[in-house]
């Protein structure tokens, strides 16, 4: 996992649910909680573009509800500034759900943009993204 040069807002907080954006069975995931993020004590954790998360299918194939899944997000509706000072917004919140640590993506197809910054910090999902934004 590389650095993210942009200032990504983080946009879901957790408890959030999101969709996913891709053919790996699950179509809806709760948010759980955040990996590697440190925080202030008190402050609730969330999750932006590019963060790796652990989550629970809410509504998908019946083999993979109730089950606990890797996803990285790639998509947020709360804009977020790169370094250009160009702010960037999406209409929807989506995430992809991913195999391993390592950002290996179980599914094939990615359906919709992806963000540039998920794109450098996971090239699994680079590999398979069709649109970049």
């Amino acid at each position: 996992m590389k650095a993210v040069r942009a200032t990504i807002t983080r946009g879901l907080p957790v408890g959030s649910e999101v969709d996913t954006c891709d053919n790996s069975g699950a179509k809806r995931i709760r948010v759980f909680t955040v990996i590697g993020l440190k925080t202030v004590k008190g402050r609730k954790p969330a999750a932006g573009v590019g963060d790796l998360v652990w989550a629970s299918v809410k509504k998908g194939r019946p083999d993979m509800r109730k089950s606990t899944v890797l996803a990285v997000i790639v998509r947020q509706k709360k804009s977020y500034r790169r370094p250009d000072g160009m702010r960037i917004q999406y209409e929807d919140n989506a995430a992809v759900i991913v195999k391993d640590e390592k950002g290996n993506p179980k599914g094939t197809i990615f359906k919709g943009a992806i963000a540039k910054e998920a794109c450098d910090r996971w090239p699994g999902i680079a590999k398979i993204a069709n649109i970049i934004v």
